[in-house]
């Protein structure tokens, strides 16, 4: 996970383009500026002579990953690409630019709006994953006319549906769809783990590289999960963000990181509290996880090329992987955290958004060791509380349960109950106490730069719910004459408590109306939260990443 659909509630966003006032629209050049410049690099001087010519081939293999999720967000994405690419006039060049910060022609910043002329006004909500004509009901008879095991393949992540020759519908694995980028790629992989000296880096690389030949993700997810490597790759078809008819279909992306050794090691101590976190969530115990905790490695490294869907729109800062329940049951989950982009955001983004959405006296607590840890503490969180659950005497999963929106009630989940894991933390002097008040205004300041993503994205929609949640139960207070809001302290904790419980006791339950229900009433951008927003229209909204070791 890491960092969803429109909604009724979108209200003004769509007209805000994340902070901007409402009025004119933007033009393209002032889209574009919205995302600030930064080169994103890593010393890879700790690296052997084999694992230097292994990172070489992994960044030669992301043109291959690229292609595939332009193809995976729609069918005429090249088409427009190359259109772009030989329109040499200042407007076309505009275009262009902007195509490649979206990956697309519609603005994620603005409700997926098309920011070029003769293509649809917004994406397709099932992406390039099932036919255009097809209706979500179509899909859900289809598939349970399908025997078990197809029933599986046709809801599973590494495949698309087509239509056949007589107009049914029909399963298509991604190994035989993507066939001419992902035969290349495992070539470059397999080369790569040759060329490597890390045992582990290796076995990941070799067992990859088949995964894209015979679409069985299972044991490159283990080996994966089993990396112990100064090179970080995370390469694959991964997140279902794209596929906003049911969450189903994984997007392909790459990053690849050099590890911080020092960040790494000062981090372990989380994972020896994972199991007590868990056996503290504000959920009947029957919901909790008996057997999670040592499995959950953490890894800290910084960036240095990404590829697919990475790449496009706002920049991933961490992520938790895999999304594979089976994966999970067997490993657990793996925490990634990208220090240097985390580093980028919080100077260029959340600082000067503090300046101005925060009062004088709570300013000086936002830090970037609280907005770190944070993240640290969402990450982790996604591996907690109810994943696999029974329904009627049936397994099932929250994912696809939750179906459309289960990606924003699992962001905001995250989100939430990463702060109250920290303030367990530090009840129990695992963190230092001072560390309690910064954290409150840190994640304060970083949901307004979250809701400037978009109530349309899964992380700003997530974002708007706790926000006006934490609001509604006083953790947040706002102050017209100043124009501020600030963390009412005496209240946050227990705000931060009851939130949690309510979202993964909708997860437990299975409960898809109630959930929906719960992010219509608070995935919206109130009056006060607007008047704050309009005064953020100079502060970028996220970086451009310039990768010197990339492509």
């Amino acid at each position: 996970m890491r960092c969803l659909l429109n909604m009724v509630f979108l209200v003004t966003l769509a007209g805000l383009a994340l902070g901007q006032v409402s009025g004119p629209a933007l033009t393209l050049k002032q889209k574009i500026a919205r995302f600030s410049p930064t080169v994103i690099t890593a010393d890879i001087a700790i690296l052997s002579a084999g694992d230097r010519r292994a990172l070489d081939k992994l960044i030669e293999s992301l043109p291959y990953i690229d292609s595939i999720y332009l193809v995976q967000v729609w069918d005429k994405n090249f088409d427009l690409l190359h259109r772009l690419e030989a329109d040499t006039s200042a407007d076309g060049e505009e275009k262009l630019h902007y195509f490649r910060i979206n990956m697309s022609p519609w603005s994620m910043l603005d409700n997926n709006e098309a920011f070029i002329e003769g293509v649809p006004a917004h994406p397709p909500d099932g992406a390039n994953y099932y036919p255009e004509n097809m209706s979500k009901d179509e899909f859900t008879t289809w598939v349970e006319s399908l025997p078990g095991g197809e029933k599986e393949k046709a809801r599973g992540f590494f495949s698309i549906i087509v239509r056949g020759k007589d107009q049914t519908l029909q399963i298509r694995p991604y190994n035989e769809a993507y066939a001419a980028y992902l035969s290349p790629a495992a070539k470059l992989l397999k080369e790569a783990a040759e060329a490597a000296d890390n045992p582990t880096l290796k076995t990941f690389l070799q067992k990859r590289g088949e995964a894209f030949l015979t679409n069985d993700y299972y044991e490159s997810d283990i080996a994966w999960m089993d990396l112990d490597s100064p090179i970080e790759p995370t390469i694959g078809p991964y997140e279902v963000y794209l596929d906003n008819l049911f969450n189903y279909k994984a997007a392909f992306e790459a990053f690849i990181g050099i590890r911080d050794e020092q960040e790494t090691k000062k981090l372990d101590l989380f994972s020896a509290h994972l199991q007590e976190i868990e056996d503290t969530l504000p959920i009947p115990a029957a919901f909790r996880n008996p057997k999670l905790g040592a499995m959950s490695p953490i890894r800290v490294v910084n960036e240095v090329a990404v590829g697919g869907e990475a790449l496009a729109g706002v920049q991933t800062a961490a992520y938790n992987l895999p999304n594979d329940e089976r994966v999970i049951q067997a490993k657990g989950s793996k925490r990634v955290m990208l220090k240097n982009v985390q580093e980028a955001k919080f100077n260029k983004c959340l600082v000067p958004i503090s300046a101005l959405a925060l009062p004088s006296d709570q300013q000086a607590m936002v830090s970037f060791e609280p907005f770190f840890t944070h993240i640290l503490a969402h990450e982790l969180m996604h591996g907690l509380g109810p994943h696999t659950i029974t329904l009627n005497g049936k397994k099932t999963t929250v994912r696809q349960e939750m179906k459309e929106i289960g990606s924003s009630l699992e962001e905001a989940k995250a989100d939430i109950s990463g702060l109250f894991a920290l303030q367990h933390l530090i009840d129990r002097n695992v963190l230092n106490p001072s560390l309690e008040k910064p954290m409150y205004v840190t994640f304060l300041a970083s949901l307004f730069r979250s809701v400037r993503f978009g109530i349309h994205e899964a992380h700003g929609k997530g974002s708007a719910l706790q926000f006006n949640y934490l609001t509604d139960e006083g953790g947040f207070v706002y102050d017209p004459s100043s124009r501020t809001f600030s963390v009412d302290f005496g209240k946050i904790k227990n705000a931060v408590k009851k939130l949690t419980g309510v979202i993964m006791l909708l997860q437990a339950d299975g409960n898809y109306a109630q959930a929906k229900s719960l992010l219509e009433k608070y995935s919206v951008i109130r009056p006060e939260m607007q008047v704050v927003l309009d005064r953020l229209t100079a502060v970028p909204v996220d970086i451009e990443p310039q990768f010197p070791l990339g492509k």
